[in-house]
């Protein structure tokens, strides 16, 4: 069989390189179009959800005079200390709360998968799927409100989450956040460089805050965050997460000194202080987190709080969160002394990380009843 040329060999091969390298580039190009219109199709449809949402909030400025406390459920599926839960909501009138859950797409509270009749089919019907450390969080927040909103009568909205605990009687909390005219937003300036100038000028750096995810808010404060669309859509963009949920691999990430960003410890905070808010805000949240100081850098830098469990959380404990009445903010080399409507107060409300033999131990010794004098409001 006759043997091709070196010279023709050589340019057949060329272009079956040629040929090759397209398909490949082709293929590339393929891949990243459909991961762009995933991604595009979960935006439009979050967009979408949270419009549908504003387009029901009620016009209508409330003039009752039985405020109600709207509590916020940020779940990842059920609500395991439903039975606590239960108990508190008990010793309240039912006209002054009500409870909005948001969990994953299609699960249902109901008599099969609660304790509690409060719970029953107090669900969104348009949550999402929430990935910690993403955009979708913020998103999942959002919602809570947007849904919370549409009362009139819910005047005072607290965001808690599946693990979190009331540290005393409704009664007192619902008086303490109520009586206050501010919202309770931990805020204080960021000292972790998490800010990026990609999201210049829409935010700019003196404008950028750090703080706590759990929330009390008023109601103007509320609609400020479901009705904004200007600062959410560059957190999508340029808020996320670099470290990897395996807390042992973090360090290798924080070696390279990735740009990290948790976009719940930053966006009601930053954008709140953007609408030039900040002097209707106590700067403090209302919900007790521990972290473990003394682990080791790996483990500290995961982000994870403590948790209590039956040992750790006797009356010792619970006391000891009780008497906290400051709160000190290295940053800014600030104290912040706890207070609601010019009042001296103690500065938690709820707790969390609490687990079901804790919490069982929270109710067996009564730990939930109200210690102080309630007359303070």
């Amino acid at each position: 069989m006759p043997r091709l040329p070196s010279s023709r060999r050589g340019v057949v091969w060329f272009r079956w390189k040629i040929l090759i390298t397209l398909s490949a580039a082709l293929c590339i190009l393929a891949l990243f179009s459909i991961n762009h219109q995933s991604n595009s199709t979960a935006t439009t449809t979050l967009s979408s959800s949270l419009s549908v949402a504003r387009s029901r909030i009620p016009l209508v400025k409330y003039s009752g005079d039985r405020p109600k406390l709207a509590f916020l459920f940020l779940a990842r599926r059920d609500l395991p200390l439903d039975f606590l839960w239960d108990r508190f909501f008990k010793s309240a009138d039912q006209r002054n709360f009500s409870i909005y859950i948001h969990s994953i797409p299609g699960f249902v509270f109901d008599e099969s998968s609660t304790r509690s009749q409060f719970f029953y089919n107090r669900q969104l019907k348009n949550s999402i799927q929430v990935i910690w450390g993403e955009s979708s969080m913020i998103a999942a927040e959002r919602l809570l409100l947007a849904s919370a909103l549409e009362d009139p009568s819910n005047q005072r909205f607290v965001l808690l989450s599946d693990s979190c605990v009331p540290l005393y009687d409704f009664g007192y909390i619902y008086r303490y956040l109520v009586s206050s005219p501010k919202s309770f937003v931990d805020s204080f300036l960021d000292k972790d460089k998490r800010y990026t100038m990609k999201m210049f000028p829409v935010i700019r750096k003196e404008k950028w805050r750090k703080g706590s995810q759990w929330i009390s808010l008023i109601r103007s404060h509320a609609e400020v965050i479901v009705n904004d669309d200007t600062v959410f859509p560059v957190f999508q963009k340029f808020c996320k997460r670099s470290l990897p949920l395996d807390p042992r691999k973090n360090w290798l990430y924080l070696k390279k000194r990735r740009h990290n960003c948790i976009p719940d410890e930053h966006y009601v905070q930053t954008l709140l202080t953007m609408r030039g808010l900040d002097n209707e805000m106590e700067r403090r949240t209302v919900t007790y987190t521990t972290w473990n100081l003394s682990a080791k850098k790996a483990e500290a830098k995961s982000w994870h709080p403590l948790t209590f469990t039956s040992d750790n959380s006797g009356p010792e404990e619970i006391e000891g969160i009780k008497k906290i009445n400051h709160v000190y903010y290295e940053s800014e080399y600030r104290t912040e002394w706890c207070r609601a409507n010019s009042k001296p107060v103690p500065c938690f409300l709820f707790a969390r990380k609490f687990t079901r033999g804790a919490a069982m131990r929270l109710l067996s010794e009564g730990l939930l009843e109200s210690s102080i004098d309630t007359t303070t409001f």
